[in-house]
């Protein structure tokens, strides 16, 4: 078991991992930038250290700095959370020369699997079902044209190294395919250093659910049920939920198990999400693999009563999978929200300090927090500051929970999406599991114009 970890991240993932660092009795260490000197993860750990200035590459992307700290509180393990340095193969491989143990799978897997076109390549001959489309980067505009031709309008051009919907576009026709392209491709070179593109068949009125696995030192995988997160905005999550409305037990079951034969045959250790598009008749394909913890792991914790974190350590301490398939059951339905400093009709960003937090309290609440009632939401990170997390005994119930909590939760002094999120848990569309992944732009874009 690991002796003393560092948390190489910010926020509320920072504070969920300190939390559980302190029931497993494990020291911990926070690190921090000058914007987070006040932040509520800082005080939470063992120790903290100073990054740098604000500045991501300053900060939270200098791994030199990280890794001289963690040597300086004498940690034997670096736990990355989500985001910044979570699936850089090469931050794995630094840790690995330092004798740090790094709480996630091995480098070359994060490597394969973090390149679109590379993990559509493995995931095929691993037996799982494709979107059509090609498993290469595409050349140029021409290829690119011809593609799309061959595969048929409309399409989805796609950033190979990217994430977060930044460098995706859906596509109806060439010309929408010709004014999309460079700037897409832009993106994807600002954002991930790799402006290489593919494209795929645009799957309409898709569903997004991911399974989350879970896979030891030893060939043993389980797979923990589903999370449907198809409510997004800017192709980014906003409201996840397990189990998903829309899946028979058949279709469930089975993704799980394709799953886990897919992580078996690659040969993946530690947690890890395959995310996939569902199609109105419950056919399923693969989208793409997150080799960490996903930012809606709360909701699979609270129908299983697993700690995610806590397995993740155990795993990269080199312990054996405790659970068996039949041991993982589900309970309840869990709904998770992210909030967001940020305008709820325009989606832009709101940093500021807010001036005020009340939060609704209640059994059948979980809060994840990355914010206080006096902090500075600064805007050289994420706008997401925190996630609230319901359960009912029914999907029903989690709604009605859900709805009630907003109605009491209050952030002062930013903007935040809490209204939006107010309006999807009102709306009927979303109590009757019509989910799509255009819910917002089907069902919400009027109510906020008006």
């Amino acid at each position: 078991m690991v002796t003393k970890l560092l948390i190489a991240n910010r926020g509320e993932i920072a504070a969920r991992i300190i939390r559980t660092c302190k029931k497993m009795n494990i020291p911990c260490v926070a690190v921090y930038s000058e914007a987070d000197q006040n932040a509520p993860y800082v005080s939470m750990a063992d120790e903290a250290y100073l990054l740098g200035g604000p500045k991501v590459n300053e900060s939270y992307l200098h791994v030199e700095k990280i890794l001289e700290i963690a040597k300086k509180a004498n940690c034997d393990s670096i736990h990355p959370g989500y985001g910044f340095l979570s699936e850089n193969a090469d931050f794995a491989r630094s840790c690995a020369r330092a004798g740090l143990t790094f709480i996630g799978p091995n480098p070359d897997i994060i490597e394969k699997m973090g390149n679109k076109v590379e993990a559509r390549k493995l995931m095929e001959a691993a037996g799982l079902p494709l979107v059509k489309g090609l498993s290469r980067p595409l050349i140029n505009l021409e290829d690119a044209s011809k593609s799309a031709a061959e595969i048929g309008y409309p399409v989805m051009l796609k950033a190979a190294a990217g994430g977060g919907g930044i460098g995706m576009q859906a596509v109806w026709n060439e010309e929408e395919l010709i004014a999309a392209f460079s700037g897409n491709q832009k993106r994807a070179e600002m954002f991930f250093g790799n402006g290489d593109m593919f494209i795929e068949k645009l799957i309409e009125k898709p569903r997004h659910i991911e399974i989350q696995i879970l896979a030891d030192q030893f060939g043993e995988a389980v797979y923990l049920w589903e999370r449907e997160c198809s409510i997004q905005r800017r192709n980014q999550k906003v409201v996840e939920e397990a189990p998903s409305p829309f899946l028979d037990e058949d279709t469930r079951i089975n993704m799980g198990q394709s799953a886990v034969r897919a992580i078996k045959e690659i040969g993946y250790q530690n947690a890890g999400t395959i995310e996939f598009l569902v199609d109105e008749q419950q056919q399923f394909y693969f989208l793409e693999m997150n080799t960490r913890l996903q930012v809606e792991h709360p909701i699979t914790e609270e129908i299983t009563g697993l700690d995610l974190v806590e397995l993740q350590i155990r795993v990269a301490s080199g312990e054996k999978l405790t659970l068996t398939q039949a041991d993982i059951k589900r309970e309840g339905h869990a709904i998770e929200v992210r909030i967001y400093a940020e305008d709820p009709v325009t989606f832009f960003p709101s940093p500021g300090t807010i001036t005020s937090l009340i939060l609704p309290e209640n059994e059948y609440i979980r809060h994840e927090l990355g914010v206080h009632g006096a902090s500075i939401v600064s805007p050289y990170y994420d706008p997401m500051i925190a996630k609230m997390i319901v359960k009912g005994d029914t999907r029903n119930e989690a709604i009605d929970n859900l709805s009630s909590a907003l109605e009491e939760y209050q952030i002062n002094g930013i903007k935040t999406n809490i209204p939006l999120l107010q309006d999807i848990s009102k709306h009927p569309a979303f109590r009757e599991g019509d989910t799509t992944t255009d819910f917002i732009d089907k069902h919400l874009k009027k109510l906020n114009s008006k």
